[in-house]
């Protein structure tokens, strides 16, 4: 077959994982209770059809295809890891439905889950590795019985469809942020999936390189100050924030965090959620920990110039402050805390460190293909640091589900804070004295480092050549 085989999301949930698997089947299409299924060549007979409409209900047509298709549709839309009990396909009509889709969004390690509707459809989507893929097709009538399902669990108002609301339901293995959102035709439901234990986060796995990680722990060990972390939402500053506060957790020191929402619980460290509703913002919730003799404390986020100047305050008497803020890029950071109104005296006298982060995903190493290096397509202004012949591409494999990336890696921008640094923050020439500092990477440099080793794609990073 020349193209490869597109499976229709309303038809897709008519076949189970453990069937299609097992058949070597694949929905085509429903029409006037006959099912047509894509077969493989070796399993178009009587006796495999017999069986399939026995166990479907439905009367079958059989469409033969070559094992190779069969074999790569199954893959990207069958993966055999979908913990689904036996014999269970994921059909809203069922009181099963919502569970067993929590079961395989967290088995194909999904981080949210999206419930959207439109005048004439519905559909569920999932974020796997920061892309966002189309999983299902429901009626209308089911999509409002879902959402009633999903404000029962998450503890909301089922008759309140005019505002937003948020909740928060806690399974046994994660956490499940819900926020949902009124829209034109309906409510939008967004899930997010928070691991509940950070016992297992390491500093050393996150992809920081030997000297980056050196520069990071000389900056965590001082008594005072404060550390930042910059990137937009779903960089991955969180884990790195708690991957440090696991290292730091010891019982001589007092930690304290307010988050929103909280991604993860550590034992021995005390945690606020943050509730705006009733007055627990970051700058009040900074006010009650400096009266809680804290050593370490964590924000969430920097987000106003009242919280900005707080957490300076509190890291020059003696804390260790560590908190992320929305910026492009390390340097960036300094800028930004300038225009909420710290002074630059206060930002050279107490910051340790500024850091930025991205994540990238990693190319699969069972079909990544090298190609030649073609500057037209790079970014027009980007400067290459160095000369490169080749790179590699996405190709798509079953070990990679044909997505062509497996798993992915932070890459992270480091300024360190030393003495001449110290004062070109002073003096509000920091950007200039990085830009001609050799030992300094930006995140475009470290991105085609990256790429250059062969671990990711151009297309994978191009939007940070772009930005930085």
């Amino acid at each position: 077959m020349s193209k490869d085989i597109t499976i229709l999301s309303e038809v897709q949930y008519m076949v189970s994982n453990e069937l299609a698997n097992q058949y070597r089947i694949l929905p085509k299409f429903f029409s006037k209770n006959t099912l047509e299924l894509y077969v493989d060549d070796s399993n178009n007979n009587e006796d495999t059809r017999e069986e399939l409409e026995l166990f479907l209900g439905k009367n079958v047509a059989f469409y033969p295809m070559d094992t190779s298709e069969i074999e790569k549709a199954l893959s990207i839309y069958y993966r055999k890891e979908r913990a689904l009990s036996a014999n269970k396909s994921l059909n809203v009509d069922k009181g099963d439905f919502l569970e067993n889709l929590l079961t395989e969004a967290k088995s194909l390690k999904c981080s949210d889950i999206h419930f959207e509707v439109y005048d004439d459809s519905s559909r569920i989507r999932f974020r796997i590795d920061g892309q966002l893929i189309e999983r299902y097709k429901i009626e209308h009538a089911n999509y409002l019985e879902l959402v009633n399902k999903v404000k029962i669990k998450a503890k909301l108002n089922i008759t309140e469809k005019r505002l937003p609301q948020d909740g928060r339901i806690t399974n046994e293995s994660f956490d499940i942020r819900v926020s949902i959102l009124p829209t034109l035709f309906g409510e939008k439901i967004v899930m997010r999936l928070l691991g509940q234990d950070a016992s297992n986060i390491d500093l050393n796995t996150l992809g920081l390189q030997k000297e980056e990680l050196e520069s990071y722990l000389e900056a965590v060990k001082k008594p005072n100050g404060i550390i930042l972390i910059s990137g937009p939402t779903g960089s991955g500053k969180t884990t790195t924030l708690y991957a440090t506060l696991r290292l730091l957790n010891e019982s001589r020191r007092n930690i304290v965090t307010v988050e929103d929402p909280i991604e993860y619980t550590l034992k021995g460290i005390n945690q606020v959620q943050l509730k705006e509703d009733i007055g627990l913002t970051f700058s009040s919730a900074l006010k009650s920990f400096l009266r809680q003799d804290p050593d370490v404390i964590m924000l969430g986020e920097i987000r106003d110039s009242e919280t900005a100047l707080m957490a300076i305050r509190a890291s020059l008497t003696g804390h260790l402050v560590l908190s992320t803020i929305h910026t492009n890029s390390a340097i960036g950071t300094i800028s930004r805390l300038i225009d909420m109104g710290v002074p630059s005296y206060l930002i050279a006298e107490t910051l340790n460190l500024s850091v930025a982060q991205r994540l990238v995903r990693k190319l699969c190493n069972y079909c990544k293909k090298e190609t030649k290096c073609n500057l037209k397509d790079f970014p027009l202004n980007f400067i290459f640091p160095y000369e490169i012949s080749s790179y590699y591409k996405p190709t798509g494999c079953n070990q990679c589900f044909h997505t062509g990336y497996k798993g992915r890696t932070a890459i992270y921008e480091i300024l360190n804070i030393n003495n001449t640094i110290t004062e070109e923050i002073k003096n509000n020439t920091i950007t200039k004295l990085a830009s001609n500092d050799k030992d300094y990477k930006s995140l475009s440099k470290k991105a085609f480092e990256i790429l250059a080793m062969g671990e990711t794609s151009l297309e994978e990073i191009y939007s940070i050549l772009i930005n930085i």
